[in-house]
């Protein structure tokens, strides 16, 4: 610096007064370069130093991430089309998409596990160890749920259908013909009989028919990963606004399912959407999200950046996987309730602070 003040001050005539004030100021801006270089450096703002490297950086912003998919009955290139337009148009960035065919979800299980909380009772246990209240099962049916076993007289939905000849069409017609008890969400049973056979307790007979179609080489869905920022757009008006509600018929103009059913003859569709067929799945919030890409695209949970988050929050992996199970957990003032109801519609950054908040109550 003293250099250049000399080099500056030899152009020039010696004491001109202008000139020495020029000098001054010269100096100035030269010294609080230096003391602003110094100061960004010790205060951890990003700079480079004469090596290339780089200070530290803000942690990047967690943005929502939802697992969406048309579903069989809708999967059409035209409807394809459509979610992949009104995605775009909402500002929601599709990070991924691929196609699983109905029998890698046959074979993986992967509508069971979808569904575990239904599906639970209807393909993946056995009658013996499905969870049956048996107090109030004797209440409602007359009978000691252990003598039932003992007699073999129980079976879950896919065991009825192989113990009864019938299809799952005609479990699920024979079952809307019976009056089910309900044992909890998702939890139903009824006594029935089908093709003249002797009587049995059927858990949840229904999901043979759902998961029927989503199984077989006719079969198959469509899947993306999109995110996007909830400051722009929150996890509760991407589900009422951008997908719509469960029953098309009370979605708002142009949101995806409205627009299916209103569309549904020239996108392809052989019947009229309902709520069982709406055309397209999205999840409920971010942590189920998480839970979904688990279980389809087979995620490490660390792989994820909510999986990730969480992990170093503190909560273990066992507990993310037991939690995309949606089990029932302790609540504040001591009550209990469904996990997934609980961060239902929930941005990213409120849904992390309640899962660390069940982590520590539980």
């Amino acid at each position: 610096m003293s250099m250049i003040l000399r080099l500056y001050a030899n152009t020039q005539p010696y004491w001109s007064g202008t000139n020495f004030v020029n000098i001054l100021l010269l100096y100035a801006v030269l010294t609080m370069g230096t003391i602003g270089h110094y100061a960004r450096a010790t205060q951890g703002v990003a700079s480079t130093d004469t090596c290339g490297a780089t200070g530290a950086s803000p942690p990047e912003k967690l943005l929502n991430s939802a697992f969406v998919f048309v579903k069989p009955h809708a999967n059409t290139e035209n409807v394809r089309d459509l979610v992949v337009d009104k995605l775009a148009s909402a500002g929601i960035s599709i990070l991924s998409q691929g196609d699983i065919d109905g029998e890698e979800i046959d074979r993986k299980g992967l509508i069971d596990q979808h569904y575990y909380s239904i599906a639970s009772k209807a393909t993946i246990l056995p009658a013996e160890k499905i969870p049956v209240p048996r107090e109030v099962f004797q209440e409602t049916f007359g009978e000691e749920w252990n003598k039932v076993l003992a007699e073999n007289r129980a079976a879950n939905a896919v065991d009825a259908c192989k113990r009864f000849g019938c299809s799952p069409e005609e479990l699920n017609e024979a079952w809307r013909g019976v009056s089910a008890v309900k044992f909890g969400g998702g939890f139903y049973c009824a006594k029935m009989s089908v093709n003249g056979k002797p009587e049995l307790y059927v858990f949840n007979a229904f999901f043979m028919t759902m998961r029927a179609k989503f199984v077989g080489k006719d079969n198959g869905i469509r899947c993306f990963v999109v995110e996007w920022d909830p400051d722009n757009l929150s996890w509760s008006s991407f589900r009422h606004d951008i997908l719509g509600p469960t029953d098309p018929n009370k979605a708002p103009p142009n949101s995806i399912r409205r627009s299916i059913l209103d569309q549904y003859s020239d996108l392809g569709l052989s019947s009229v959407p309902n709520n069982s067929d709406n055309g397209v799945h999205a999840s409920a919030s971010p942590f189920e999200a998480l839970a979904e890409k688990l279980n389809w695209l087979s995620l490490n949970v660390e792989s994820d950046r909510l999986g990730k988050q969480l992990l170093d929050a503190g909560i273990s992996e066992s507990r993310i996987r037991e939690w995309c199970l949606d089990p029932q957990i302790k609540l504040p003032e001591s009550s209990t309730g469904s996990l997934f109801d609980e961060v239902e519609d929930l941005d990213v950054d409120e849904c992390v602070k309640k899962l660390v908040e069940f982590n520590n109550l539980n």
